[in-house]
């Protein structure tokens, strides 16, 4: 394992990030307060509470889980975008460094970079709400394996864009959209049953609904099923990134 390329990629990674510090950190902090004050507030005032919890307090979960999901994959295909778009990717390619190193590198860096935007928001939230966690370690394994997954998909959406308007359409029009429609606001038991049914093939409820029961101890799924979504998911994005690695698929070229 050739661990000072891995750090070099990394501290790359990082030092990019704290020069954009404002867009970095600021600007996701600022958006979450806005939905805190909205939802919270205007909306929150008119919910007495949700599965036994103030209505407040029960998005905290779903907004560091909106967060945290696109944070971690905008970081993540922009870091393995950008050398393909200055053509620093063939040196990168060319040096005595495997893809699982490289995957580390740029992987680690925007699980990092996710994983502090997140402990940042739920600090925020604490300016808002009353907040107790329930279970502190089951929610910092939910939101270290979220950012993990959702870095590996940022990564394989960066390997497989060729335009910058690519590499925005896949959060914009596809992840932004679950993450609303997966419980982020509201439980998936206040639906119809029909659309609880059509819910459940949401990836992203199983998320949610797990990094949830770890503040509030209630599921609207198994706990055990949003390990194993998330474990899969998981296990599905290192074995597309294995398949790009090995084929050089949009690598070469």
């Amino acid at each position: 394992m050739n661990l000072t390329a891995i750090k070099a990629i990394y501290v790359f990674e990082m030092t990019r990030f704290f020069r954009t510090l404002m867009q970095s950190i600021i600007s996701p902090v600022l958006s979450t307060s806005l939905y805190f004050v909205v939802f919270g507030t205007a909306i929150g005032s008119r919910i007495d509470s949700v599965e036994g919890v103030s209505y407040g307090a029960f998005i905290v979960p779903g907004l560091i889980m909106l967060s945290v999901m696109t944070q971690s994959t905008s970081n993540a295909s922009f870091g393995i975008f950008f050398p393909k778009f200055t053509g620093t990717i063939y040196e990168l390619m060319s040096a005595p460094v495997s893809f699982v190193e490289i995957l580390i590198g740029y992987v680690g860096a925007a699980s990092t970079k996710a994983l502090l935007v997140g402990v940042i928001i739920l600090c925020t939230a604490f300016l808002f709400v009353d907040l107790e966690i329930a279970h502190p370690v089951a929610m910092v394994a939910f939101l270290v394996l979220t950012c993990f997954s959702f870095s590996l998909l940022g990564f394989i959406i960066g390997i497989w864009a060729k335009n910058f308007e690519q590499l925005q359409l896949i959060p914009l029009l596809v992840i932004t959209p679950l993450v609303f429609l997966g419980g982020t606001f509201y439980s998936v038991s206040m639906l119809p049953p029909v659309w609880q049914t059509i819910t459940l093939f949401n990836p992203v409820v199983y998320l949610i609904s797990g990094f949830r029961w770890s503040f509030f101890g209630t599921a609207e799924v198994s706990i055990g099923v949003s390990l194993l979504a998330t474990a899969l998911f998981t296990a599905a994005c290192i074995a597309v990134i294995g398949w790009i690695f090995k084929t050089g698929y949009r690598l070469k070229s």
